[in-house]
């Protein structure tokens, strides 16, 4: 199954990396910014995430909440929030039949010779009512939180 811009998200639950479950219909009446990206403390990773957090006063003043997810567990989120000083929070995506599968950002990777299944970077950006309004996907970090919130500020 494909999920495009216009369907409504699927609510498949994760774990924050503060140990509760969250789903993206439990913002449902404002804005979301899903970012999947591969794992955490890694370079590309780790800017994205801080992108993110230096940004996240302007995507609240716009109504619009941030939720990073990878595949990680909620004890390396914690330590990843610590060492980086992010503010944005991050969840766990299931190790398998995740929101990452459904939407097929957890695919197979090649590098220096390997496949292997890793996560695509991809943005999500979800309407008030759930329906995506927008998708970035194999994302670039350099630029896209900015160009996230630009997008986020439309009606």
């Amino acid at each position: 199954m494909s999920i495009g811009e216009g369907d409504t998200m699927p609510d498949i639950a994760m774990v924050r990396h503060d140990g509760e479950e969250v789903k993206p219909s439990d913002y449902r009446g404002r804005k979301l910014v899903l970012f999947f990206y591969p794992k955490d403390n890694t370079p590309g990773c780790t800017t994205e995430a801080k992108d993110f957090s230096a940004l996240k006063a302007e995507f609240e003043k716009a109504g619009v909440a941030l939720l990073g997810i990878s595949k990680d567990s909620s004890r390396k989120h914690q330590n990843f929030i610590a060492k980086h000083d992010l503010t944005v929070d991050l969840a766990t995506d299931a190790e398998e039949n995740g929101l990452s599968d459904e939407l097929g950002v957890w695919a197979e990777k090649k590098m220096y010779g390997k496949t292997f299944m890793g996560m695509v970077r991809s943005t999500y950006l979800l309407n008030a009512d759930g329906t995506i309004a927008r998708i970035w996907p194999k994302v670039k970090v350099n630029g896209h939180a900015q160009e996230v919130l630009e997008a986020a500020k439309q009606p």
